[in-house]
């Protein structure tokens, strides 16, 4: 199992601890985008089965915007995720346009907030396992970093897999 997660769970995706006890590791890049774009922080949220989610900190540290249009793990099938407001719940879609970190910025994927599904989990995360991921720009570049499984208690919205219905199906933790 290690080496094949990133960015978060389901269950993860609500907020209620904010903040993993133990920082993850940096990214380690695959290519040359990885020297002006790097993960600070990334982990992802410990799950047995079903979905779960990757967070951390998208540093851009080149003189254009970056815009991630899809996330890989060997341990699931992917999605880039937001939250939104629905009928007075926090629901989670798919990101449809991808996720743009302007130039010479940071954006940050969190519980509550953008973050990387990991859809269908092959295998447990555990605590503590490290998750490879790899991320793909709009212009066909790629960035791999790696995250560590920890525990977390938030979640709590629903799933929403095409924006603009209603809730289908509900996050496992």
């Amino acid at each position: 199992m290690v080496g094949a997660l990133v960015l978060g769970t389901a269950a993860g995706c609500g907020a209620t601890d904010p903040s993993p006890s133990r920082p993850g590791p940096e990214a380690h890049p695959s290519t040359a985008v990885a020297s002006v774009f790097h993960v600070r922080d990334p982990w992802v949220k410990a799950a047995q089965s079903g979905m779960t989610a990757a967070f951390g900190v998208l540093v851009n540290d080149s003189g254009t915007d970056a815009t991630i249009v899809s996330a890989t793990s060997s341990v699931s099938p992917m999605e880039l995720h937001e939250m939104t407001m629905k009928d007075g719940k926090m629901l989670m879609r798919p990101k449809a346009d991808g996720i743009t970190v302007k130039a010479k910025s940071t954006h940050t994927l969190e519980p509550s907030g953008d973050h990387l599904m990991l859809m269908a989990l092959a295998e447990p995360v555990q605590p503590g396992d490290e998750v490879t991921f790899t991320l793909t720009f709009a212009d066909g570049r790629t960035a791999e970093f790696t995250a560590i499984a920890k525990p977390f208690t938030g979640a709590g919205e629903s799933y929403d897999p095409h924006p603009g219905s209603g809730p289908s199906a509900s996050p496992a933790t």
